[in-house]
C-alpha cells in the first residue's frame, strides 16, 4: 500500500478552549473503509536549551496539573498567533521564565510530541550569549529556575530523571550538537 493517508469526511468541534480545540472527524481510510479520529488542535510551541559558555544550562521545575506532579523542563511556551515566528516565542519565553536574554538562537529542529491525538509542533532552539534580565512570569505561573551542567541535564533526560517529552527531545538535540556534553 503506497498511500497511507486518511481523508477527513466530516469534522465536529467538541471543545473550543482557550488553548486547545478538540475535534471528532470521520475519516476515509486507505482501504476505503471509514473510522473516527478524535484529535486536539494546538497552536504550536517553542522550547529552548539555554547554553552558557561554561557548559551550564537552565532548567525549570514546574507543577503540571494534568499529571498532578512537578516536572523538570526546558523553558518553553506556546505560539500566541498562528503566524508568530517560533524564534520570537523562544526569545519571549526564555526571558519570561528564566530572566535571561540571549544574543543568538539556533534552531535545533522540530518535533511532534503527541502524533496520536494532536497536531502540536514544538520548535527547539539553543540559546547562546546569555545575559541576566528580569523574570516576568504570567499570572498564575510558578516556576523554579535551576542552573545545571548541560551534561547532567542530558543524562537526566536519557535515564528517566526528566519525564517531559519536549525537554527530553530538546536536550537530546542539544547533545547531538555537542554543546557542552560528552555523553
Amino acid at each position: 500500500m503506497d498511500d497511507l493517508s486518511e481523508t477527513s469526511l466530516s469534522s465536529e468541534q467538541l471543545v473550543d478552549g482557550v488553548l486547545l480545540k478538540a475535534f471528532r472527524d470521520e475519516v476515509r481510510l486507505p482501504d476505503g473503509d471509514t473510522s473516527v479520529r478524535e484529535w486536539i488542535d494546538h497552536p504550536g510551541a517553542s522550547a529552548i536549551v539555554p547554553i552558557f559558555e561554561d557548559g551550564r544550562t537552565l532548567l525549570i521545575r514546574q507543577f503540571r496539573f494534568p499529571p498532578r506532579r512537578t516536572f523538570w523542563e526546558v523553558p518553553a511556551g506556546k505560539l500566541d498567533a498562528p503566524d508568530e515566528p517560533p524564534v520570537e516565542v523562544a526569545e519571549r519565553e526564555l526571558e519570561e521564565e528564566t530572566g535571561f536574554q540571549a544574543d543568538r538562537f539556533e534552531s535545533l529542529g522540530m518535533a511532534y510530541p503527541c502524533i496520536g491525538y494532536s497536531n502540536e509542533q514544538i520548535h527547539v532552539f539553543a540559546a547562546y550569549g546569555l545575559t541576566r534580565t528580569e523574570q516576568d512570569l504570567a499570572e498564575g505561573e510558578f516556576v523554579e529556575v535551576v542552573p545545571m551542567e548541560l551534561e547532567e541535564a542530558v543524562t537526566k533526560a536519557r535515564t528517566g530523571g526528566i519525564k517531559d517529552m519536549k525537554s527530553i527531545t530538546a536536550l537530546v538535540y542539544a547533545a547531538a550538537r555537542g554543546d557542552g556534553t560528552s555523553t
